[in-house]
């Protein structure tokens, strides 16, 4: 059955008590051990016995091994325990193959000194994917790039789900860019009805964010923005699909100019027959329909011609 971890507070102490109770305990033991030397030095110098000091051969092994133990079991393991904590940064406390808690607070602190000590960075991190080609929904091959701005929130899921959480990030977040790319088009007609990558930015960077928060939970890791940094065409079809939305492009331009002439027109006779003035039969209507359409939707400018009348009445 898997073992599920959640960040949890470690133990610790202020660093800086514990390293004056450390200098404290070295200080006295080696006040004691000098003392003790400067009197055994003196009973020598007397020619006395080292048993007549302390009252014996066992109280003298007694001190020996006071001294000893204080050093080697109290002073030096405790040096291991010091370790500083840098802003935005965890400390992971493993003791005998058991996760002990997790350190997030700055400073410098003291703990159990025979605990592992690894640390985890909290920092918001960007990861700029390379460029990958994929075919879109339409089949059309082309190249995506997005860039995934992302912090660890849960330092034991970071540490213990997975072996490498960086990499974890790298691998999943190319994942889930393919998996986007493929279920939109690059470009639509019609965006209402089929959204596209480039027609809907912000709901595209929001549905990668989504997709890549589901795929990192398992880690510990929260995606803070995900965006598109890079779209285009495959080189193979890019001048293709250029001329493609030119022709669409010039093709919605001669639509919209149509539609305003068409407009224009239907309003200009509207007024001469709500004004009364000028009397025009259909040939004469269809004659200055054509006249103000030519005008209107044409690429150059009207040539303006005068009507003289004729040379015979």
């Amino acid at each position: 059955m898997e073992q599920k971890i959640k960040e949890f507070p470690a133990f610790k102490v202020n660093g800086f008590i514990m390293l004056a109770v450390v200098v404290v305990l070295t200080l006295v033991g080696g006040w004691y051990l000098w003392s003790r030397v400067q009197g055994l030095e003196a009973l020598l110098a007397r020619g006395l016995k080292i048993t007549d000091f302390m009252g014996g051969e066992d109280s003298v092994a007694e001190v020996l091994a006071w001294l000893a133990a204080t050093l080697l079991v109290v002073i030096i393991p405790s040096l291991s325990g010091f370790f500083s904590v840098e802003p935005n940064q965890a400390v992971v406390l493993v003791l005998f193959g058991k996760y002990m808690g997790t350190v997030r607070e700055s400073g410098f602190w003291w703990t159990n000194p025979f605990a592992s000590k690894q640390k985890i960075s909290l920092r918001v991190r960007n990861f700029n994917s390379k460029i990958i080609k994929v075919n879109d929904a339409e089949g059309s091959p082309i190249e995506i790039a997005a860039v995934v701005v992302w912090q660890v929130f849960d330092s034991a899921k970071s540490k213990f789900a997975v072996d490498d959480y960086e990499e974890f990030v790298a691998i999943q977040s190319e994942t889930a860019i393919r998996s986007l790319a493929i279920r939109y088009p690059y470009d639509a007609p019609d965006e209402t009805e089929t959204p596209s990558l480039r027609g809907i930015p912000d709901e595209i960077a929001h549905a990668l964010q989504k997709e890549l928060q589901a795929r990192l939970e398992v880690t510990g890791v929260e995606v803070i923005e995900a965006r598109l940094s890079h779209l285009a065409y495959a080189p193979e079809i890019a001048q293709m699909m250029l001329r493609r939305q030119q022709a669409k492009a010039l093709i919605d331009a001669r639509r919209q100019i149509v539609e305003g002439a068409v407009g224009m027109v239907n309003e200009a006779l509207n007024r001469l027959s709500r004004e009364q003035m000028l009397d025009l039969d259909d040939e004469r209507k269809a004659s200055m329909i054509n006249n103000l359409l030519v005008v209107l939707t044409s690429e150059q400018t009207a040539q303006p011609v005068i009507n003289a009348g004729t040379l015979y009445n």
